[in-house]
């Protein structure tokens, strides 16, 4: 089992930053997957970003590519996601996820991650 524990959204203005944290327990290997998808309201859960636990084979989704950074600290297993130059249009509740094994070909889909943290709401204003 994993538990994934996410703190750190908030209200910030466009163009802020804010550093969201995920602290994981449980049985974790550098094989496996940890990320941080994102579902705003109606709408779909969505990939933002993923990493092998080992803090290798990084990817981010299109739209946050050059604002965001996912990052590890491996003394207190907490997985971050720094986001900087905050739109409106990331605008959601931020769950980060894990799955054992980090599969090349389906890291962006939701449906493929067994555990889940409770989400975080971020909230850029205009």
């Amino acid at each position: 089992q994993v538990q994934l524990v996410e703190s750190g959204g908030g209200l910030v203005q466009t163009g802020g930053s804010l550093r969201l944290s995920c602290a994981a327990s449980g049985r974790l290997f550098g094989r496996s997957a940890v990320g941080w998808f994102r579902q705003a309201s109606g709408k779909e859960r969505t990939f933002v970003a993923t990493m092998r636990y080992s803090g290798a084979s990084i990817y981010y989704s299109d739209s946050v590519k050059g604002r965001f950074t996912i990052s590890k600290d491996s003394a207190n297993n907490t997985v971050y996601l720094q986001m900087n130059a905050l739109k409106p249009e990331d605008t959601a509740v931020y769950y980060c996820a894990a799955r054992p094994e980090f599969v090349y070909t389906d890291f962006f889909e939701a449906r493929k991650y067994d555990y889940w943290g409770q989400g975080t709401q971020v909230t850029v204003a205009s």
